[in-house]
């Protein structure tokens, strides 16, 4: 019977056999470069380190990973727990504590397209931030004096912009702001073109905007730094960016959003051609209006007159003037009339004294009074107040004898 020879066991320290399993893992070729398919939990974001630790799991297993922040500056975005998602990186061991896990170099969305998914997420925690509240809306100035221009020098875009500003609305200076409108350092030139002419408050309104692209070639505008730029703008901000069809996030946050550059445009600035046939009929309209509105006042105020020509003190004024006259008229006839009547009364009072005048009476010679039929020789057959007859040659006198 064979008996084995054993040999004294080698006993290893936890660091040598950490450093084991790690030499024989990071040699497995099949282990360096690996493709992960799993849904993310634990996920921590490191914000000050920039680096992602997470779990990726499927529904029997799960295995550690991180994606350190040179990798994770790369993402257009952001993981959450819950997403699906395929990783590419390796497998290595950490040494102190002996745990293997993935180093997550590249990750995306498995599903869904990382552009297409990092413009959703983007888009929906600046809403709820309230950059796209429309009490946030600026007013586009309805005559602006400048329009600032922020496109690429180059493309079509520009020239639909000064072709159709300077077509509408001549009066208005344009100032352009070339920059890049995609790639890399896009971004920050489109952000440094708006704060400048908000800063030096260049403009009267801006349009942002370039034509249409892929995705990837609209990416600029879903720069979150640029739709802060746009936001805290004190500036109305249009934006222009691609077709009718095609959305960015810059164009949500702007003040006003035009489907194309030309529209953009458009809407900038009026039509100087329609302004001239509005005002012309504006004119006729407030000069017909100003006619009629003379003609109602005119008649309102004619029928107003004659109303106030009723009660009007003058009108009264001139009434007891002419009560006043007809008085007066009446007491000068009456006056006439008493002065006429104690006339004709004096005269004929003249006429009874001039007949009892005794030289007159002497002249026409004496008669015998009589009273009652009888002659009357004496003065003392008379009492007072006796009435006698006194007879003459060519006439007679009745009399009333006195107390004297």
């Amino acid at each position: 019977m064979y008996t084995p020879e054993f040999s004294k066991p080698r006993v290893l320290s936890v660091s040598q056999l950490n450093f084991y399993i790690k030499s024989i893992i990071e040699n497995d070729a099949r282990l360096n470069f690996v493709f992960v398919t799993g849904e993310i939990s634990n996920l921590t974001d490191h914000y000050r380190s920039g680096h992602i630790y997470l779990s990726i799991k499927d529904e029997k297993s799960v295995i550690r990973a991180v994606m350190f922040a040179g990798n994770a500056r790369n993402l257009k975005f952001r993981p959450t727990d819950g997403m699906k998602v395929i990783c590419r990186g390796r497998v290595a061991v950490y040494e102190p504590t002996g745990q293997y896990q993935l180093y997550i170099e590249d990750m995306q969305p498995d599903g869904i397209g990382a552009l297409s998914l990092a413009y959703e997420q983007l888009k929906k925690l600046l809403a709820e931030k309230g950059l796209f509240a429309p009490e946030h809306k600026k007013k586009i100035p309805p005559f602006p004096n400048s329009i600032g221009v922020i496109t690429s020098p180059t493309g079509a875009a520009v020239q639909d912009i000064r072709n159709i500003l300077s077509r509408r609305f001549p009066s208005a200076d344009i100032i352009m702001c070339p920059v890049l409108v995609q790639g890399e350092n896009a971004p920050a030139q489109l952000i440094d073109a708006v704060q400048k002419l908000d800063k030096y408050n260049a403009c009267d309104v801006i349009i942002i905007g370039r034509g249409g692209g892929s995705i990837e070639d609209l990416w600029a505008f879903n720069d979150e730094n640029l739709a802060y730029a746009i936001y805290n703008c004190k500036i109305p901000v249009i934006s222009a960016v691609g077709h009718e069809t095609d959305f960015t996030i810059c164009d949500f946050v702007s003040d006003l959003r035009a489907p194309t550059p030309s529209a953009a445009a458009e809407l900038a600035v009026p039509d100087t051609a329609e302004l001239i046939d509005y005002y012309k009929s504006q004119k006729q309209y407030v000069s017909s209006m100003a006619t009629l509105k003379l003609r109602q006042e005119y008649n309102a105020l004619t029928e107003l007159k004659t109303r106030l020509s009723v009660v009007s003190p003058q009108q009264r004024i001139f009434e007891y003037e002419k009560s006043l006259e007809l008085c007066k008229t009446k007491i000068q006839h009456f006056v006439q009339e008493t002065i006429n009547k104690k006339a004709a009364d004096i005269t004929k009072t003249a006429a009874k004294l001039e007949g009892l005048n005794p030289v007159k009476i002497l002249s026409r010679g004496y008669s015998i009074a009589e009273k009652d039929g009888k002659a009357v020789n004496s003065a003392k057959m008379l009492k007072s107040g006796d009435e006698f007859t006194l007879r003459f040659s060519d006439g007679e006198i009745k009399a009333k004898a006195t107390g004297e």
